[in-house]
């Protein structure tokens, strides 16, 4: 059986940087599996600019950012296998993987990070009824058709959801010569960043309809027209609110679900909102030695967050594969999240074992305005930040530091949670 120290799953943003950081970390042996035929993931399809302004302070494509990473891992000499499915994890971490070469092989992994990134929801979870005529596409689909493939997907478009994906392929489909007719938002709020909204469709004069949704799809052979209609606090469609827009094409964005079968197999704890593993502060899942970073973790707003995040697992993981046991006289505090804040991504963490911080990150529930992020450790306020909006469109940090925790001996929660005053 072959055998490495680290075995990465996915060779896109998160795998690379995940590689890298093992590899400066102390660690020779590592093998990352990609599935695609080449590496960087869905940032090759990407090739709108705003990546890297955290990572490498300049603006840049998502090509362009995939290939600053796809050249650490040449000058670091890590060796990849593309075309290559991984189709089992067990809790041994040996990893089942086939490709034309091998056939189908095992390999031991030493630890395993998982990096598989996420899908898009497809049209059959939405319920819309109406034939399923060509020219309904998910949002992804239609940027990799346009960006990779060079096709013209349609002339005239209605977009349903405004997720980042959504919001730039309404600019990407305007620039290419189609007319984006509307995009229709079934929650009353965007679920794209702010700066997308006004880069994508405001400068474009796109019109962005919330509490919206399509409830009609015509046609049999192509779409030729899309009612859409107003919802109610239930969102279930108001009748007499109904709008009919002819056109030929209908992009779906409406969410995306991190691909985590290969994490569900090995039976990793999941968390129920963010449908990814939950994770302590070394990014480690309930499966030991088995880490999770990037999308398939929880869904990022930027590509820049998936890379420091896959940075800290890599780390992480190199340290478990050179410790060689595990960590005694641990103190696990659990993170809850309260009153407006979904989740929190670690969801437990170490205070003997920490780095001197961790960033804890989070998305809210609603759109809030004027509201504190504060922060308790067993029920008392230790800090306290004001912010004049926060979206769920856009994710949240707060950093907790290791020398905070010395007044707290027998600390046993830590609160992240929204407030009026």
């Amino acid at each position: 059986m072959e055998k490495h120290d680290i075995v990465i799953i996915g060779g896109g943003p998160a795998g690379l940087a995940a590689a890298v950081a093992a590899r400066k970390a102390g660690i020779q042996d590592i093998l990352i599996l990609e599935r695609d035929g080449c590496l960087g993931g869905i940032l090759n399809q990407c090739i709108h600019n705003g990546f890297g302004l955290h990572t490498f302070k300049e603006e840049l494509t998502g090509p362009e950012y995939a290939a600053r990473y796809m050249e650490m891992v040449k000058e670091e000499k890590i060796p990849y296998k593309l075309n290559t499915m991984v189709i089992d994890i067990n809790k041994e971490k040996e990893v089942t993987v086939i490709n034309r070469e091998d056939g189908l092989a095992t390999i031991k992994a030493g630890a395993v990070i998982l990096a598989m990134g996420c899908r898009e929801r497809p049209r059959g979870a939405l319920n819309i009824p109406g034939y399923r005529p060509a020219g309904i596409y998910s949002a992804g689909t239609a940027q990799r058709l346009m960006n990779i493939e060079g096709f013209s997907v349609g002339k005239e478009v209605v977009i349903l959801g405004s997720g980042d994906i959504g919001l730039i392929m309404a600019r990407r489909m305007t620039l290419e010569g189609a007319k984006v007719k509307v995009v229709a938002e079934l929650m009353p709020y965007s679920g794209g960043l702010k700066r997308n909204i006004v880069q994508c469709l405001d400068d474009y004069g796109i019109p962005l309809k919330l509490s919206h949704t399509v409830v009609n799809i015509e046609g049999k052979e192509r779409v030729s027209g899309i009612t859409i209609a107003q919802v109610g606090p239930d969102r279930k469609p108001i009748p007499g609110t109904e709008e009919h827009y002819t056109c030929d094409t209908l992009l779906l964005s409406v969410g995306l679900i991190p691909e985590n079968e290969l994490s569900r197999g090995i039976g990793v704890n999941m968390s129920r909102i963010t449908s990814g593993p939950e994770v302590n502060d070394q990014l480690e899942t309930s499966a030991e030695g088995v880490f999770a970073c990037g999308n398939v973790l929880h869904v990022h707003d930027l590509v820049d967050y998936v890379s420091e995040e896959a940075a800290l697992a890599g780390t992480n993981a190199a340290a478990y594969v050179q410790a060689g046991k595990e960590k005694e006289n641990c103190h696990v505090v659990e993170l809850k999240a309260e009153n407006g804040v979904r989740y929190t991504v670690p969801q437990t963490l170490d205070v003997n074992h920490m780095q001197d911080k961790v960033t804890v990150r989070f998305r809210v529930a609603d759109v809030y305005k004027d509201r504190y992020i504060t922060v308790y450790y067993d029920g008392v306020q230790v800090s306290k930040k004001k912010k004049k909006v926060l979206a769920p469109g856009e994710m949240e940090q707060v950093i907790l530091k290791k020398d905070s925790f010395g007044e707290y001996p027998d600390l046993k929660n830590i609160v992240i949670c929204t407030e009026v005053e």
